[in-house]
């Protein structure tokens, strides 16, 4: 599994770009996990209202499935899914 995870704004204008390939990765089995505990696939993220919080464009390609999401960071790291997901991401930058 491929992804490529960029961020940008909140406060301060971060941006920062993540590119991996999990086969190659030793915490890859977790990211995959993460993929799937969020239904990368299926569901739609939710979408926090805040001009302020920073941004995540998530590209995740798998075998032929291919698709990107964009995801508010609203910092709500404990909880299952999204968040799970972005806190992984945030610890990789």
């Amino acid at each position: 599994m491929k992804i490529r995870a960029k961020l940008a704004g909140g406060f301060a204008g971060l941006e920062r770009c993540v590119e991996l390939d999990t086969a190659c990765r030793p915490d890859g089995p977790v990211l995959e996990t993460l993929v799937h505990g969020a239904d990368f696939f299926g569901a739609t993220p939710p979408q926090p209202v805040g001009a302020d919080l920073p941004r995540w464009e998530i590209t995740v390609e798998d075998g032929e499935r291919c698709r990107s999401v964009l995801l508010i960071d609203e910092g709500s790291a404990d909880a299952a899914g999204w968040p799970a997901l972005l806190a992984h991401l945030r610890r990789l930058g």
